[in-house]
């Protein structure tokens, strides 16, 4: 086997059912072997989204997700997601092409000192130097991305690692015994030359890609943490959940902690990977107002959310008793000392604590769910409001949902227009919603949905784009369409970055840099073979989804550019 084939067998032991990729001829042996195995191997138009897509296998499977990218700026065009990943805490691996080993350094084509780059961004990095490491070492970095907290790995795959070693052996030039060198300076040159080939290819056919996987580890609770945070549950009458992406690290186990949370009887606020995990009617997800419900709590339990800028910085707990479960040391106590901290994985361990504690909070469920219903009453009347043109961006989500199927994925890419449905949409199961997380980052769009699609070739996966973000990734649309993915998109297009301008044109009295276009987005799905339309008022808009409902059934993806109106609705929603 040439080592483009190790490595496929190696994402075949590990469960890889699907590689990412955009061509090169640095790691064309490692996408052809895969394919030749039975790994689908889809490859998109940047590599970005490539590592977005193994990302969003990553969190829906479990399995680290797979991307694999060319030299050079291939790789450099990576760093956004890979970091996006890191900070999401999510395992994938990223295999990067890079010069032949013995032109390392010599101003070989795409030859930049790629690890330095890239362990900036991922958790462990590595390259490969001898064709018989390659099983080791990729053994290593998937252990890697899922040991402890998970995150995103980097393998550095040297072009004469992965070729047959005769073509190798001919790109080096290496002289036969037959065609001896002509002087000292030749042999000099074909000894080392020879040399170098000798050992990269030592032992090759001595790989042995039977040994079993290494086990992955993380932080457990204690019957200990279990006790201690009972005490405090028992003398709470008000106590609250919140619970985010890092106790949703384990996909296999989301129904059952869906049920250990719905056990428990305790209300709940639910963020990034989290939403949705109640489905959309449950009586204990509250939606609204949860700075308040913190400060009227008296027991918040923190599950896989840290006290960064979404909880201001833990002012928003203030002095009040507070249980932090997380796998990440350095989350647990993130600005503020837990009352109980607890370094485990926060999935198992609301899933015993719910085997041991029910409790009944009537009455604290009742005062959380009336201001819950007026914040409702005041979003329905918002929805009522006039805008300047087109849709009113809150009255178009509140008819999206009632529209949405309970086997749909969202995607969401955006500032304003996303943030937006966050308050009206309703996920409708675990695993349903898909955010870039802590990082903000615009352009996950395309790159999560092709994941998702493929994970769930029978659920709707819609994205909710603004039309900023909407730039980044429309061309994925090519994607979808070559590889039947029929993925839709609602892009909310109010010809202007809004979350941006809100802020900069009433502090700075100025729209630089803030002005779009009303552009006709969905001529892109056309473009590629799908399909579209243009809306700019309700009827349009209902028509429209039911239209991209249909498309979808039918295999071919859609795209709603929906006009909508400015609208007040989050006026002074900055956040640093």
């Amino acid at each position: 086997m040439n080592g483009g084939q190790i490595i496929a067998n190696v994402l075949q032991k590990q469960g890889v059912r699907y590689l990412f990729t955009l061509c090169g001829g640095h790691i064309s042996p490692i996408f052809v072997a895969a394919e030749q195995l039975g790994i689908r191997v889809i490859d998109t138009r940047h590599e970005v989204n490539a590592v977005f897509a193994a990302d969003a296998v990553s969190r829906l499977t479990g399995v680290p997700g797979v991307a694999a990218v060319t030299a050079g700026p291939g790789v450099t065009n990576t760093i956004t997601a890979v970091k996006n990943a890191a900070l999401a805490q999510s395992p994938l691996v990223l295999l990067g092409g890079a010069a032949a080993t013995i032109l390392k350094g010599r101003g070989s084509l795409q030859d930049i000192d790629q690890l330095s780059i890239m362990k900036a961004v991922c958790k462990w990095s590595a390259t490969i130097t001898k064709v018989k490491d390659i099983v080791p070492v990729l053994e290593q970095a998937f252990w890697r991305a899922q040991e402890g907290v998970p995150g995103p790995v980097f393998v550095e795959c040297p072009i004469d690692t992965l070729y047959d070693e005769e073509l190798v052996r001919s790109w080096y030039g290496a002289k036969s015994k037959e065609t001896p060198p002509k002087n000292m300076q030749e042999r000099a040159i074909q000894w080392y030359i020879n040399f170098h080939a000798k050992r990269l290819f030592a032992d090759k056919d001595a790989v042995n890609l039977n040994e079993p996987l290494q086990s992955v580890s993380f932080p457990r609770h204690s019957s200990y943490d279990v006790e201690q945070s009972l005490k405090l549950l028992r003398n709470a009458q008000k106590p609250l959940f919140v619970i985010g992406s890092g106790a949703m690290m384990q996909a296999d186990k989301a129904q059952a902690l869906a049920a250990a949370v719905q056990e428990m009887g305790i209300p709940v606020y639910l963020s990034g990977m989290a939403r949705g995990l109640l489905g959309k009617d449950s009586a204990l997800q509250m939606r609204h107002h949860r700075k308040d419900a913190i400060k009227e709590s008296d027991l918040i339990i923190l599950a896989g959310v840290p006290n960064d800028f979404r909880l201001d910085y833990g002012n928003h707990i203030g002095g009040r008793k507070f249980i932090s479960v997380n796998r990440s040391r350095e989350d647990l106590r993130k600005n503020k000392q837990p009352t109980v901290a607890i370094l485990a994985d926060p999935q198992d361990f609301l899933i015993e604590l719910a085997g041991k504690f029910k409790g009944s909070y009537t009455a604290w469920l009742e005062q959380l769910k009336e201001r819950d219903n007026k914040r409702e009453a005041n979003i329905a009347e918002q929805a009522g409001a006039p805008v300047n043109t087109g849709l009113n961006p809150v009255a178009l989500f509140k008819e999206l949902d009632i529209r949405l199927d309970d086997n749909t994925i969202l995607v969401a890419d955006g500032g304003d227009f996303v943030a937006t449905s966050a308050y009206t949409l309703r996920p409708r199961a675990p695993l349903s919603w898909l955010d870039p997380g802590v990082f903000g980052t615009l352009g996950v769009g395309a790159g999560f949905a092709l994941g998702a699609k493929l994970v769930y070739p029978e659920k709707e996966v819609w994205i909710i784009y603004g039309d900023g973000s909407a730039g980044y990734s429309l061309m994925e649309y090519d994607t979808f369409k070559r590889f039947n993915l029929p993925v839709i998109s609602l892009i909310g297009n109010d010809a202007c970055w809004s979350q941006i301008a809100r802020d900069q044109v009433e502090f700075l009295k100025s729209d630089c840099a803030m002005n779009l276009a009303y552009s006709d987005y969905q001529l892109l799905a056309t473009a590629f073979g799908g399909d579209g339309a243009r809306v700019d008022n309700m009827d349009g808009f209902i028509q429209a989804v039911a239209r991209a409902k249909e498309s979808s059934r039918n295999g071919i993806p859609y795209i709603i550019n929906a006009i909508i109106g400015k609208s007040d609705f989050r006026k002074g929603s900055i956040s640093m």
